[in-house]
């Protein structure tokens, strides 16, 4: 078996990559060793928000971090342990919490990310995909007044340095009037009006047929075993269903991408970041716009067919586990800020691993020792909303076609 190029991952950025490569005319086959769409690409909040310009990384957050490790009821926490590759990329994180290395990140994700919102409008539209797309805005909720007003000169550089600004909504009275889903209490909000969300189960399961009807082969439940170079050229790809010959290799593994770092000859530092997820019916008092209750890290997105509670941030490796009080965080979140918080639960509790770079700006371009070696990973939080401009950017540079966006803020060599 030959093709042009293999596709390792089968996740929303795996499978944007195989379809403008399609559209490309290029012979195309994914590697999933699940289902299209089923590990990270499923059970995420679903937002594409261009107003998620700033990195993690930013001044003052490093006292915030180290905190995080011995309160393990913090929403972002980090799992204390021996752990030489986390070690360095928190060395590497910390030192880009500046001003400085904060900017230089924020305008590399304002390029992408509003490159791939209007990418997924012609997305959807060439390709009939229904998944509930709306935009309606995200708005970010306060409880505390210290927060809110801190978050104010936030708000002020999203507006002067990318221009991303919001609608303030300030009290009790307008917020309840604007949101009646909120309790009382709250003192002020952000709506950025610019965000959208859509329902990752449907663009997955819509993706997935439209790859079909593409000609692009779908390998499902299949392991990638090794990626086989020869003189510095990728030369096939061995997989548990064999061998498959091909002209170019894109890897969109997320969060597992570090493990063909050896084959592709170059670092890929992502740290695998759990977030976790409740899907449930909608709720009688259903909030009207996707939430983000920044004082305890959770994210509320009312489908139109559906509810589901998110977020948190656990760095613990490559555990497989969900930890009951990690997920009580979600719903006692929700209850402090909602009327109505949960519906009845739909599915079970869902984990997944976030492929986090240390300054949350994706990797994408070729690897630079290994010729046909592609990276399109490292998406942090930003999977779904980046996706589109991601496949598109491999798409160009593969066939030698001038980029839409420049390529060099997002090349594995910056690291």
């Amino acid at each position: 078996m030959a093709v042009d190029v293999v596709v390792v991952g089968g996740g929303v950025v795996g499978a944007m990559c195989a379809r403008y490569l399609a559209k490309k005319n290029l012979s195309v086959t994914v590697v999933e060793q699940g289902t299209i769409g089923g590990f990270c690409s499923k059970g995420n909040c679903g937002y594409v928000s261009p107003s998620h310009v700033l990195p993690l990384a930013e001044p003052g957050v490093l006292l915030k971090t180290l905190k995080s490790m011995t309160t393990p009821d913090s929403p972002f926490h980090i799992r204390p342990r021996l752990d030489l590759p986390l070690l360095g990329w928190l060395t590497n994180f910390a030192r880009r919490c500046n001003e400085k290395d904060m900017m230089a990140a924020g305008l590399a994700l304002n390029t992408i990310l509003r490159s791939s919102f209007d990418e997924y409008k012609t997305v959807l539209a060439e390709d009939g995909i229904e998944c509930e797309w709306q935009n309606d805005g995200i708005l970010f909720v306060y409880r505390k007044a210290s927060e809110f007003e801190a978050f104010c000169k936030t708000d002020d550089m999203l507006a002067e340095k990318f221009d991303r600004p919001s609608r303030r909504i300030i009290g009790d009275e307008a917020l309840m009037e604007f949101e009646p889903a909120l309790k009382p209490g709250n003192t002020g909000a952000f709506l950025y009006e610019c965000d959208a969300h859509l329902h990752p189960e449907r663009l997955m399961s819509q993706m997935r047929s439209n790859l079909m009807n593409q000609g692009v082969s779908l390998l499902e439940g299949t392991k990638v075993e090794e990626i086989v170079t020869e003189a510095g050229q990728v030369r096939s790809v061995k997989t548990s269903q064999g061998e498959i010959e091909a002209k170019h290799v894109v890897l969109a593994a997320g969060a597992l991408s570090p493990m063909f770092q050896k084959a592709l000859k170059c670092s890929i530092p992502v740290q695998p970041g759990k977030g976790l997820s409740i899907t449930m019916q909608r709720p009688a008092v259903c909030p009207r716009v996707p939430l983000i209750f920044h004082d305890h890290r959770v994210a509320i997105t009312p489908f139109q067919t559906g509810y589901r509670i998110g977020s948190t941030m656990e760095f613990a490796g490559y555990d497989t586990t969900i930890n009951p009080r990690r997920l009580k965080l979600l719903t006692e979140g929700a209850k402090l800020y909602l009327k109505d918080p949960v519906g009845q639960q739909e599915e079970e509790p869902w984990w997944g691993w976030r492929p986090m770079t240390y300054d949350s700006v994706p990797i994408i371009g070729p690897t630079p020792k290994v010729r046909g070696g592609w990276l399109a990973t490292g998406h942090s939080m930003l999977g779904i909303s980046l996706a589109s401009s991601t496949g598109k950017l491999i798409a160009e540079m593969i066939t030698g076609e001038k980029p839409h966006i420049d390529p060099k803020p997002y090349a594995v060599t910056r690291f």
